[in-house]
């Protein structure tokens, strides 16, 4: 545990004022995440004996990214490039005799899809007015409820909560990161209200908290399933005590989305 939290504060430290700032320490940081991301989800694929083919990932991935940095509104382009050239590496692998290469090429497209779209959104995210100051409102609720969790779950948890994917949480455990949430959603909305420029009720912020409480576990659970599918704990060893970088932003995915559209529908 102590390994645990001091890498999660290490992150922390440096993540905060770049998040906030922004810039092309911004665009670096998130880049390393999600760009490691991808690399360990291929890695997972081919350790359970398929061929994703990963430097088109790595491309796709790259590529989609940036249009979201620099906020290219269609990429509809892009997107078709990435998909036709994934369909031509498999067909090409496959008259190699890669018999197997129909199934490859869905894996690959299934990451390039996955983490590219969810992906994007952290970027969409900071884009928005005011984005230093809500991307630091979105994730750290994320961050918190992953956080209580650990610790609810790890001391009373007694009910699984999901035992194929993750025998160790808990509903005791899931209990504990929505209370979590919904109380740094509380803290962060009143805090940046006054210090900063948000004007977010602290209810509003409770409300974020919850539904992040609800929903960001599905990240992790999601990524359970395709680590368990190879037979694998952790997606990496990136960072000691918490796994790979797919292990650290499964649910700031799905926090990123639901943060950005919940900014989108009820506040803007």
């Amino acid at each position: 545990m102590v390994r645990r939290f001091t890498t999660g504060f290490g992150l922390l430290a440096i993540g905060f004022p770049v998040l906030f700032f922004g810039g092309i320490p911004f665009l670096l940081l998130v880049l390393f995440f999600l760009m490691a991301a991808g690399w360990e989800y291929v890695e997972i694929f081919r350790q359970a004996g398929w061929r994703p083919a990963r430097w088109l990932i790595m491309a796709g991935l790259l590529a989609v990214y940036l249009s979201h940095y620099f906020q290219i509104q269609d990429n509809s382009l892009l997107v078709t490039i990435s998909l036709l050239a994934l369909m031509t590496w498999h067909t090409v692998d496959y008259e190699l005799g890669a018999d197997q290469a129909a199934v490859d090429f869905g894996i690959s497209l299934g990451g390039w899809v996955y983490l590219g779209l969810l992906g994007g959104y952290i970027f969409d995210l900071r884009s928005l007015p005011n984005g230093g100051w809500w991307i630091l409102l979105v994730l750290p609720v994320v961050w918190m409820a992953d956080t209580g969790a650990y610790l609810v779950g790890s001391r009373i948890g007694r009910h699984k909560m999901s035992p194929r994917l993750s025998p160790k949480k808990s509903w005791e455990g899931f209990a504990g990161g929505v209370i979590f949430a919904v109380l740094t959603g509380a803290l962060l909305a009143y805090v940046y209200s006054t210090l900063g420029p948000l004007h977010l009720p602290i209810w509003m912020g409770m409300l974020y908290g919850l539904l992040a409480g609800l929903v960001s576990p599905l990240g992790d659970l999601g990524e359970s399933m395709i680590k368990r599918y190879a037979g694998l704990k952790d997606s990496g060893n990136l960072f000691p005590g918490h796994g790979g970088a797919l292990d650290r932003i499964d649910s700031w995915l799905w926090g990123a989305v639901l943060g950005y559209y919940f900014i989108l529908w009820f506040i803007h």
